[in-house]
């Protein structure tokens, strides 16, 4: 960690990714300061980039997305010299939550949410089978979630 932040800005980070909605003074209240300097604080660390953004976090299942799927993606030879095809296409699929790029004899694995396993074989076969350079779609369906936060493990 850069020394840019202090245990207070740390503190502040800790707080934030909790629940960024909270008040400004309770923040402050909690690590100790007044609510002008906690204030200034957040913007510095905004401005320094470490807040990429300020969400609201929805349950996918109360909106009808109860089926979460992880594929692992392999490209053929042409479709790995062509990275910037299938990363460009998968960015247009809303349903696509995470794209990472693997080393080992996989290329990509995807988070793939859907509202029920229809609708992801139809995503499936519909697009994401007929992105070119596809060679193999390894897809695993998550039975239950044990547990999923967006908090990143601030141990400093």
């Amino acid at each position: 960690m850069p020394d840019f932040l202090d245990a207070i800005d740390k503190k502040i980070l800790m707080l934030l990714q909790r629940d960024s909605s909270r008040p400004m003074t309770e923040i402050a209240e909690e690590i100790g300061l007044s609510q002008a300097p906690c204030w200034r604080r957040v913007q510095r660390i905004k401005d320094a980039g470490y807040i990429k953004a300020q969400v609201s976090l929805l349950d996918r299942r109360k909106i009808g997305l109860k089926t979460h799927v992880f594929a692992q993606v392999k490209l053929t030879t042409v479709g790995r010299s062509n990275l910037s095809d299938f990363t460009d296409a998968i960015k247009e699929f809303p349903e696509v939550m995470d794209c990472f790029v693997l080393m080992g004899s996989v290329d990509f694995m995807l988070r793939i949410i859907t509202e029920d396993i229809e609708a992801y074989e139809r995503f499936f076969f519909e697009r994401l089978s007929r992105v070119p350079g596809v060679q193999e779609i390894n897809s695993m369906v998550a039975l239950s979630e044990i547990k999923s936060t967006t908090e990143l493990p601030l141990l400093w």
